[in-house]
């Protein structure tokens, strides 16, 4: 097995959070919300916890705050659910990786349709210059 325990706690954490937010928590402020990624320090007494989240700055701000809020219910519900000696401290981050990746593949397509729309015509070079003989 190559993965390491860290790793693997990550794993168990961002399936049960996914879990629990689905079922348990009910803050309104919470949206639409997909967990990324977990990253889990060596000592496992911190995960770092990624997100996205649908809606505008105002939806992502609440769901932050909302998240902030349902922390200790969350922990004490994985404390329960996974078998550690302690459970991580949950903090959330929002992921901007998806957006950016987003933006590139929007930019990426637009100089795509531009050079279908007006194409640029191939150029043959022109000797000029004189002869040496």
């Amino acid at each position: 097995m190559s993965s390491s325990r860290p790793e693997r706690v990550a794993d168990q954490v961002r399936d049960e959070l996914a879990q629990l937010v689905a079922r348990e928590v009910h803050d309104p402020g919470i949206g639409f919300l997909t967990f990324t990624r977990v990253k889990v320090t060596p000592d496992l007494q911190i995960a770092r916890v990624f997100y996205t989240a649908l809606g505008d700055d105002k939806a992502k701000n609440d769901t932050a705050k909302a998240l902030k809020r349902a922390a200790p219910f969350l922990r004490r519900q994985l404390g329960q659910r996974l078998r550690l000696r302690r459970v991580p401290e949950l903090e959330f981050f929002y992921d901007e990786s998806i957006e950016r990746t987003d933006r590139i593949q929007q930019i990426l397509h637009g100089l795509e349709q531009e050079r279908t729309e007006h194409p640029i015509e191939p150029t043959v070079p022109t000797h000029d210059e004189p002869d040496d003989e």
